[in-house]
């Protein structure tokens, strides 16, 4: 096995010459390096809204699907990468952490069927009889070309975690801070015994993430107490206190035959539809209102079909966002799960002086989906919106707490546990 490993590796590396090089910054994120592919989607097999972590040795998997926009399908293999905690490529070889074939094709793929534009899509199973996880920890799923295994098309984050500590969390509104009637704080105590971690400070630590994102996820948090197998993370600062945010805008766009709520017009212009949405108004001084959402996420669905995955086609959806002047210090964004949320040329919004509104047009697939606007500030990478959407400590959110620890003589991070906590009926003030 080694020596496959070997001759993959040098395979590799010689047929890299003269590839697009990508920061790690890139290549151990979620990304898409194919402008023709699209709807990018992983989670738990079973509800297609869930978050990608499942437990180790167990019978959960995960689902990932994405569509190539093309007439004719390609041949796309995949692999899996080992990561810390900080998403930096482990210093393990494939076969400590997998068994099987390391790199498989994938061969589950359809052509669309009567749609307007034409698209291949591929779904995938994992773990599977041709490839197993048997490490813990954080996971990048990469997707090549066959022809091209130097060129990444896709690479997805995923977590597979041990079942090894128990954890209760609690979020409620903070009581020491200006901030209290704008943020939610998630406290948290693990519980690890029957794991033998002699220096617990030093080599556990803890990440908490707002509704599945890591663009503002709290990092490496260490415990506030601990003792008798014991962490305890309820600090009085604000390493593990988050804006709440606003209930996500939505539109359903899952039929093109009427106009639901928030769309304005559907029009046909040869080759594609075309969706207007209802401008947007500025929500960031409004009372709070809540509604039932997807928490930023998206389904894919099809009014008029029994395969949305191949029946559902991609229109054009148009944006606008009401906005006397053009805003200073960064870019406006759509954002969500509806482009990975990424922040770049697909979602950037442009300012419209006649109109005073910001606008965007996405090319999406049908289904319903959730969404924000967003000012990224200039030289920031947290996406958190609250310039147009207001922010608010009764705001429903899903929190993940994943607990990560490196034993001294270990070369890898495990995930000694994971749990997903929401908001609702749990916030207390």
């Amino acid at each position: 096995m080694r020596y496959i490993l070997l001759f993959v590796f040098m395979f590799r590396i010689f047929s890299a010459q003269g590839q697009q090089t990508y920061p790690d910054s890139i290549l151990y994120s979620n990304h898409i390096y194919n402008e023709k592919i699209k709807t990018v989607q992983i989670y738990k097999d079973g509800w297609n809204l869930s978050y990608p972590v499942i437990k180790l040795n167990t019978n959960e998997k995960l689902v990932f699907n994405f569509d190539l926009l093309k007439d004719q399908p390609e041949t796309f293999y995949y692999t899996f990468i080992h990561c810390n905690k900080d998403w930096i490529k482990s210093d393990i070889f494939p076969n400590d952490y997998l068994t099987g074939y390391t790199e498989n094709p994938i061969e589950d793929y359809g052509n669309s069927f009567n749609t307007t534009v034409s698209y291949i899509h591929y779904k995938l199973i994992f773990p599977n009889d041709k490839v197993s996880i048997i490490l813990s920890g954080n996971y990048i799923l990469e997707v090549y070309p066959a022809d091209k295994p130097e060129e990444p098309a896709i690479t997805q984050r995923f977590i597979v975690a041990e079942d090894a500590s128990k954890i209760t969390v609690t979020a409620h509104r903070p009581q020491m801070t200006k901030e209290n009637n704008t943020h939610q704080q998630v406290d948290f105590v693990v519980d690890y015994t029957g794991l033998s971690i002699n220096d617990p400070f030093r080599n556990v630590f803890a990440f908490i993430l707002q509704n599945g994102r890591w663009d503002n996820a709290k990092r490496n948090l260490k415990p506030d107490f601990y003792g008798n197998n014991e962490l305890k993370y309820n600090s009085l600062s604000d390493k593990n206190i988050f804006k709440g945010g606003n209930e996500y805008r939505y539109f359903d766009i899952k039929s093109i035959r009427y106009q639901t709520e928030y769309v304005k017009r559907i029009d046909y212009v040869i080759p594609n539809y075309n969706i207007y949405l209802y401008p947007s108004e500025n929500r960031e001084f409004k009372p709070y209102f809540y509604w039932k959402d997807f928490n930023g996420k998206y389904y894919i669905a099809f009014q008029e079909g029994t395969k949305p995955d191949i029946d559902a086609d991609y229109v054009n959806v148009y944006f606008t966002l009401l906005s006397d002047q053009v805003i200073s210090g960064g870019k406006m964004y759509i954002s969500g799960s509806l482009n990975n949320w990424a922040f770049d040329k697909k979602n950037l919004m442009t300012y419209n002086p006649e109109k005073k509104e910001y606008e965007c047009n996405m090319l999406l697939k049908q289904g319903w989906y959730n969404y924000e606007y967003v000012l990224l500030k200039d030289g920031e990478t947290d996406g958190t919106a609250t310039l147009f959407e207001g922010s608010h400590y009764e705001t429903e959110n899903d929190y993940i707490v994943l607990i990560y620890y490196r034993n001294p003589h270990d070369r890898y991070d495990r995930v000694i546990g994971s749990v997903i906590a929401n908001t609702l009926n749990r916030l207390s003030n």
